[in-house]
């Protein structure tokens, strides 16, 4: 008996020893150079738990019964690192931790797989969510600012055009028949309508920027390059971050992330990002500044791993804007070739009014029509990855809706010219992409995926006159024109609809010939497919059969209405060689034949003489594209980067938006310029000098112009010429600026905030370009100038608990312009999107 209580006993102690000295997790921790590290801090993320190494390098810690669970390992002067273990290991854990300073080589996912940018043979550029948070960049309209090959223009979210390289989306008003030429991609999911990029980033790990044609590695062809983004995914360690900024002009954003374990094989992520501030830009008619901040978003993931070769990830958001916001303010007024009396200063001088200002840095208005930029996004997708043989199986399912809700003032002015510019906007669609990307061979690697996309967008929008409409539409000397009443209250009520699917096999190979020498042809295979409907009905003003009055209102507004349905297929590819000269050198050669999907228009059409539409315009052709680049990605010393690319674009029956001088083509409308040529060079570069200073660069040279467009628009200074439309052939495009770049730095120290290790910094970055034009036929009127400015942040950041610096951006409050329009029926005014003045704030983070 006392054998047996014994031996119950010794295998009782045993076992607790057993279980005891299981839940120990043992490891090693390193410099880079693999030089033993004293004193590391070893926290278990979430906890108060913690160890420390010895002069060795080792550490003991105890799990506690948790896992999975997150190491932190943090040690003044290095990188924080996170280990996430699911398992007790059976050997210590080896961890080579990387100086504060030292230059980490960026992985991207661009082609399907995880690889380091600098052997990716595409001009790339990669900001890191930390970089956007840390810059204030919480939107794509910052991200041009380091990004500096990027153009985003944008009158409201609807009017938003995002270009690189000066291709992508047509200058000026949106038009909703073509197809934009800048993929942007959030986990995967394809956004159709560029709206998107003026919404808040929210829990962003990572962005890529990918220039040049893409159609071979991205569902949705892409002739000019590709946004792809990652949010940060659920984890099964329990984790949180909580950040809130304020700043002048009442500026306040609030962001919050968490993320656990809902299950064994469940986890979950929640995050939110709120941004509010006060106008910029004072009405005096109402006595409030307008241009606000007012942004919401969240979203929420879900993570289930069935096995441990699959994840399926399901993910929903909404984000909503309901700014008083996006009026423009008048910048001047060109003299056009009408009449004396046609002239805007005429004009408004016969209605007793005057400009609030001269100076459209004053930014004062007094529109009468409220400025109204409502917008809601959201959607939800269903990815699933599952690793087959050398590859992964990857399907991406969408949903996703946007409405938009407008009310402009197109006139900029405080009289009643137009009283309603309304065209609110339901778009939804679906999309479905399968793809297999993987090791195909020994040799071979590669992509092969197909793609499908159905979208409707609907606008039911109305356009009224005002009791001011009389003396800007007057055409003529006249009496009639002065009827009370005639135009008052006259407008149109609009039935916009289109269609759109497309469908594509597209794939790319990856053939190794050699270590060092590698072939990357592409193929891609399209069907599109568009239905549009435009119907434009007149209503209201003065009710009358006078034949004189009936044609006066006419020329104002005019009843319309057309159908169009087309669809086309193309053949398009791209082949890559690239060469890796040694270690610190990888160059590479591109040429790609790519192509735009045909156009609709769904805004209106210009008329002829007799006043009728001019239906040619109803359908335009797609673009074919003819690219070609070479590069060189280098290391030139340890800790430094320098890459340089040469490229060369020709596009064919390139698709461009043109403002009309009538009122009634809404939007303006589109048309192909015959041919159009853009070309240039691309430097980046980043240096860690030392363990304080860091130094990163990029700058862009691009000349961009039109070879050949004979039957473009006139521009707004010769608005009333005899013509039509005007040879414009060797001009520049529309918002391509010769030069752009941007330039900062960091420098920083060791130090400690409220007990945490970290770094105190200074960090000061800088973005400036050359003079664009601002119209899609020159104008000397629309002429954006050149332009740079500063932005600084000082502070401290840990990897755990809390960080805070201060900021501010546009240090020299420098007055510039981010784009000029001329006002709707070309009446010689034109107005300005300002760029925003001088401001400041501070940031506080904390995290778990």
């Amino acid at each position: 008996m006392k054998t047996s209580i014994k031996n119950i006993f010794t295998l009782l102690f045993f076992l607790t020893f057993s279980i005891s000295f299981a839940q120990n997790v043992e490891g090693v921790i390193t410099t880079s150079e693999n030089i033993p590290l004293e004193a590391v801090n070893v926290v278990i993320k979430g906890t108060t738990h913690s160890a420390v190494t010895d002069n060795s390098g080792k550490f003991i810690i105890d799990s506690q019964g948790r896992l999975p669970l997150t190491l932190l390992i943090q040690y003044v002067g290095y990188k924080t690192t996170e280990i996430e273990l699911t398992a007790i290991p059976a050997n210590p854990i080896q961890v080579s931790l990387r100086e504060e300073n030292e230059l980490v080589e960026v992985v991207v996912s661009s082609r399907r797989r995880i690889e380091k940018v600098q052997d990716v043979p595409i001009a790339i550029s990669v900001i890191t969510g930390k970089q956007a948070e840390q810059t204030g960049a919480f939107n794509v309209n910052r991200i041009k600012e380091l990004v500096p090959s990027v153009q985003l223009y944008s009158s409201n979210p609807r009017n938003t055009g995002i270009n690189i390289r000066s291709l992508g989306s047509p200058f000026g008003l949106t038009n909703d028949g073509i197809d934009p030429g800048v993929g942007f991609y959030v986990d995967g999911v394809y956004y159709a309508r560029p709206a998107a990029t003026t919404l808040d980033f929210i829990d962003v790990e990572q962005i890529e920027v990918l220039r040049g044609p893409q159609g071979s590695l991205f569902g949705k062809n892409t002739t000019s390059g590709a946004f792809n983004i990652t949010t940060r995914k659920p984890s099964f360690n329990s984790g949180a971050d909580f950040e809130v900024s304020y700043g002048n002009y009442n500026f306040l954003q609030a962001k919050a992330s968490l993320t656990g374990a809902l299950g064994k094989k469940v986890a979950g992520r929640i995050s939110f990002s709120g941004t509010q501030r006060d106008g910029l830009v004072d009405n005096v008619a109402t006595g409030r500044p307008t241009n606000t901040l007012n942004n919401q978003g969240i979203r929420g993931q879900l993570l289930w791993t069935p096995t441990v070769n699959t994840n399926v990830i399901f993910a929903a958001d909404i984000t909503t804007q309901r700014p008083d916001g996006y009026a423009q303010v008048i910048a001047g007024v060109a003299p056009t070739q009408r009449a004396a009396y046609r002239q805007f200063d005429a004009i408004i001088a016969d209605l007793n009014y005057q400009l609030p200002s001269q100076n459209a840095f004053d930014r004062k208005i007094d529109q009468d029509t409220p400025w109204r930029s409502n917008q809601d996004m959201g959607g939800f997708s269903l990815n699933v990855d599952t690793k087959i043989g050398g590859g992964t199986l990857t399907s991406t399912t969408a949903w996703r809706f946007w409405n938009w809700d407008p009310s402009n003032d197109r006139d900029f002015t405080g009289l009643q010219v137009l009283a309603k510019s309304q065209n609110p906007t339901r778009q939804t669609q679906i999309t479905q992409e399968v793809r297999y990307a993987g090791q195909l061979t020994s040799k071979i690697s590669g992509v092969v995926g197909v793609f499908f996309i159905d979208q409707t967008s609907q606008t039911d929008g109305t356009e009224e006159s005002g009791n001011a409409q009389w003396r800007f539409a007057q055409s003529s000397t006249s009496a009639l024109w002065r009827t009370p009443g005639l135009f008052e209250g006259y407008g149109i009520k609009t039935d916009a609809n289109i269609r759109a699917s497309s469908a594509a096999v597209f794939g790319q190979i990856d053939w190794a010939i050699t270590d060092f020498l590698h072939v990357l042809p592409g193929l891609r295979y399209n069907f599109d497919k568009k239905d549009a409907h435009y119907a434009r009905t007149t209503y209201g003003g003065l009710q009358t059969t006078d034949p004189a009055l009936l044609a006066l209102k006419r020329q104002v507004y005019s009843d319309q209405a057309f159908d169009s349905a087309i669809d086309n297929t193309d053949f398009s590819g791209n082949i890559t060689v690239t060469l890796k000269a040694s270690d610190r050198i990888n160059a590479y050669g591109t040429f790609a034949k790519s192509y735009k999907p045909v156009g609709v228009n769904v805004a209106g059409l210009p008329t002829n003489s007799a006043g009728q539409p001019l239906l040619e315009l109803a359908v335009i052709k797609p673009e074919k594209v003819y690219h070609y680049e070479v590069g060189v990605k280098t290391s030139p010393f340890k800790n430094s980067i320098l890459n340089v690319a040469l490229f060369k674009t020709d596009i064919k029956d390139f698709q461009t938006n043109v403002q009309a001088a009538e009122l009634g083509v809404n939007r303006g409308y589109l048309a192909n310029a015959d041919e159009v040529q853009v070309q240039g060079v691309e430097l980046d570069a980043s240096f860690v000098i030392n363990q304080h200073l860091t130094i990163n660069g990029a700058a862009t040279y691009t000349d961009g112009k039109y070879v050949k467009f004979t039957n473009a628009p006139l521009p707004l200074e010769e608005t009333g010429a005899p013509v039509s439309f005007k040879d414009v052939s060797g001009s520049a495009l529309p918002g391509a600026s010769k030069w752009a770049g941007s330039l900062g730095g960091e420098l920083s120290d060791n130090a400690r905030f409220f007990g945490n290790a970290g770094k105190i910094f200074l960090a000061v970055d800088s973005y400036a370009r050359s003079e664009f034009s601002s119209s899609p036929s020159a104008s000397k009127y629309l002429v954006v100038a050149g332009y740079a400015i500063f932005n600084a942040r000082l502070g401290f950041r840990a990897g755990q608990g809390l960080s805070v610096h201060f900021w501010g951006r546009n240090l020299l409050n420098k007055d510039y312009y981010e784009q000029l329009l001329p006002a709707g029926g070309n009446s010689g005014q034109y107005a300005g999107v300002l760029g925003d003045q001088r401001t400041y704030g501070v940031t506080l983070k904390y995290s778990l």
